[in-house]
């Protein structure tokens, strides 16, 4: 079954780069990033991965913890690690899941519930759909999905802006405008009357149309 927005996000116990975890246990009150790769030991992934290390800072001020994820063992994803930190200068220090049976690619929907083979014996290609990045909220529920290919790296900056929107929505009742940054102006959703919005905003809005109604970062 797929893994939608809105749903709440499959638990799982796994074993990991850190020891054995619960999904829901480890998101606890905060915010989680579940992102997963094809497999241990190839280019792309190497970068992203570090990527990810660098911004760990950025990730923290979110109060959003990071699970990575492959079709690999734990085995070698630290042995992987020793690579990522010397071509990209950083330390992965977030949990890797070790997922050699498939357990949770399969329960996020990110490989075909038949698929088999040893995980040593997949190469890239045939995990080419364990490229997903699922965002999750306090409530456990799934707030954004993204599944790239895997000749293109993600833009984990993009990701970060991503939760700085979803955090500010799930507080206000505004949406963000293509492009937002953090403390740019936001949109009034068209939930919100303009009586309402009046008592929710009493120094105004900017309106362009009646349903395009700016206002301030609350």
């Amino acid at each position: 079954m797929a893994v939608r927005i809105g749903d709440e996000a499959p638990n799982f116990t796994a074993d990991t780069t850190e020891g054995e975890i619960t999904f829901h246990d480890y998101v606890g009150d905060g915010w989680c990033v579940l992102f997963s790769h094809p497999k241990d030991f190839t280019p792309v992934c190497t970068t992203e991965l570090g990527s990810v290390a660098r911004l760990m800072p950025e990730f923290h001020k979110r109060n959003c913890k990071v699970m990575g994820l492959s079709v690999d063992s734990v085995e070698d994803h630290n042995a992987w690690k020793n690579d990522i930190e010397e071509t990209q200068g950083a330390a992965v220090t977030y949990p890797l899941v070790g997922d050699t049976d498939m357990t949770v690619a399969k329960l996020y929907d990110m490989l075909h519930p038949n698929a088999r083979g040893e995980a040593k014996a997949r190469t890239a290609a045939d995990n080419a759909t364990v490229r997903s990045v699922f965002i999750v909220g306090p409530d456990k529920k799934v707030k954004a999905t993204l599944t790239y290919p895997m000749s293109s790296g993600r833009n984990f900056n993009e990701i970060l802006r991503l939760i700085d929107s979803c955090q500010l929505t799930a507080a206000h009742q505004v949406a963000t405008p293509a492009d937002w940054r953090h403390g740019e102006e936001c949109i009034i959703v068209p939930a919100v009357s303009d009586e309402a919005a009046k008592e929710k905003y009493p120094d105004g809005w900017r309106t362009e149309k009646p349903y395009l109604r700016y206002v301030p970062q609350p």
